[in-house]
């Protein structure tokens, strides 16, 4: 696919969520997106009052909270423990709720689970940042995806202009810029996959109108049925407008009946590679290896291309055998404007966050 410049692919994203409900491109989003220049660049914006839990890509308490609740069914079998877990973790809506964090305007939200940040000098950020608090003195102001991998400088930019760091997951990092990783044995194996399973693949230019339809299919099967239906429930018209538009590039493998068997899609910023969709035919024996061979379809992707890999979070043993290295994801808040009330409220979440959310996060490096 050819370059598309970043403005046209905010206006195609403002377009898409303009001219329909937000849920038609997101199911279990609701949202107001808008557009920003900052710098040289041109950023989407979301804009959430807070009045109603929507897709934890615009709502905090989706993401600290409900998450954590539906984790507790991988302990039905303790139940008193479920309970009692359950318990301290609804304490956490009215601190949630008085901390103000649902209602929000973030900046750089293309309405995926990992947002790469653009550099941006400091005096912009403040710029920006005040602008946002005059227009919406109501609201906090947020980035997401912000990691101390890569992102340690623009945090201290960050910290600067008066923002404040909240943890949020663990993420893997896969990087190829500068060094190229060796490739391990489990890769190995997983190109082997890739280019001898029989699969043909399917290049971005290659998608047709109903692969969308298909992919949606997929990502459906693997992120919504067997994770959680928490996650971004995308529809077709979202991945079929996010291709053309250049926000998404989508590739994928298909069977010998002509169906996509496996899908994934790219989103870039600079030399940060992310992979926001990936769905795979969950009625294929799991030792065809559909997943590896999107993993390895990824994985020689940021190798060709000299980029860093951001694997986000999820399956750490698989990523760690694999090359990625471990880092920790922040979200930056900006609430200085806000009453004293709300800002204690919000202190004592990202001291809860720090020690009691940091310890549990690395714990998964064990």
């Amino acid at each position: 696919m050819t370059e598309i410049d970043n403005t046209a692919k905010a206006n195609s994203l403002c377009e898409l969520f303009g001219s329909a409900p937000s849920e038609n491109a997101i199911g279990n989003l609701s949202t107001h997106v808008d557009f920003r220049q900052i710098d040289r660049h041109v950023l989407p914006v979301t804009i959430n009052s807070g009045t109603r839990p929507t897709c934890y890509l615009c709502c905090p308490s989706v993401a600290y909270i409900d998450y954590a609740r539906d984790e507790l069914r991988h302990f039905s079998e303790h139940r008193l423990l479920s309970a009692m877990l359950d318990g301290l973790l609804k304490l956490g809506y009215p601190l949630i709720r008085a901390a103000g964090l649902d209602r929000q305007v973030q900046v750089n939200n293309w309405l995926i689970a990992t947002n790469p940040v653009p550099d941006v000098t400091l005096d912009a950020l403040q710029a920006v940042t005040q602008a946002i608090t005059q227009e919406h003195p109501g609201h906090v102001v947020v980035w997401r995806s912000l990691n101390d991998f890569s992102d340690r400088e623009t945090m201290r930019t960050f910290r600067q202009a008066g923002y404040q760091m909240y943890p949020a997951r663990q993420i893997y990092m896969f990087d190829c810029r500068d060094t190229e990783p060796k490739i391990g044995r489990d890769e190995r194996r997983d190109r082997t996959l890739l280019d001898e399973a029989g699969f043909t693949l399917v290049t971005p230019e290659e998608f047709r109108d109903d692969d969308f339809v298909r992919a949606q299919l997929l990502y459906r099967h693997l992120y919504l049925e067997k994770y959680t239906w928490l996650n971004p429930q995308y529809t077709a018209a979202f991945m079929r407008t996010a291709h053309a538009g250049g926000i998404l590039e989508f590739w994928g493998t298909r069977a010998a009946d002509g169906q996509l068997a496996g899908v994934i899609a790219f989103f870039d910023r600079g030399r940060t590679m992310t992979a926001p969709i990936v769905g795979y035919d969950s009625t294929v024996p799991q030792a065809i290896g559909l997943y590896r061979m999107l993993m390895a379809l990824a994985a020689k992707r940021a190798r060709e291309r000299k980029m860093l890999y951001n694997m986000s979070a999820g399956a750490a043993s698989f990523k760690r055998n694999r090359g990625g290295i471990a880092a920790l994801e922040y979200s930056a808040v900006y609430n200085a404007h806000l009453a004293p009330t709300t800002r204690l409220a919000a202190c004592l979440v990202r001291a809860i966050l720090e020690r009691v959310g940091i310890p549990m996060l690395r714990s998964f490096e064990l």
